[in-house]
């Protein structure tokens, strides 16, 4: 059994799980948008529209954003799992625009919304605190 002092062969085993964490929460992340969306488009009665929201777009109309973004977010989580380096960029981007779109939708769905706001940053600091080289 030998010791490895550089801690070369440990960050490349943690660089590598990072992202396939970071993969599943994205795949995760996607499915919870896409039901999201399913359920903003068929039960829209289900979340309570505050009056006055300077953002006043339907339930139907978010619905059909988390359903879209659901997709890519599932689909760029696979694509990491694939060993895809442009899915590392497009992964921090959408994570990025998940995180805003789900604070717009804070007064549809406030406490879910700010956990999906959590992982988003979660998932974009393991995006980019791992160096490429380290992972593929």
């Amino acid at each position: 059994m030998s010791t490895h002092t550089s801690g070369g062969g440990a960050r490349t085993a943690w660089a590598l799980g990072g992202t396939m964490f970071a993969a599943t929460i994205l795949v995760v992340l996607g499915i919870w948008s896409f039901l999201q969306g399913l359920a903003a488009i068929f039960q829209g009665h289900f979340f309570v529209v505050q009056p006055g929201y300077i953002y006043s777009i339907g339930t139907t109309g978010w619905g059909w954003v988390h359903l879209i973004l659901g997709i890519l977010l599932f689909i760029i989580g696979i694509c990491l799992f694939l060993g895809q380096t442009w899915a590392r960029v497009l992964g921090v981007i959408l994570a990025a625009i998940s995180a805003v779109l789900n604070f717009l939708f804070i007064p549809f769905y406030p406490l879910w919304s700010i956990v999906l706001i959590a992982v988003d940053i979660f998932v974009i600091w393991a995006l980019l605190t791992i160096r490429r080289q380290d992972v593929y």
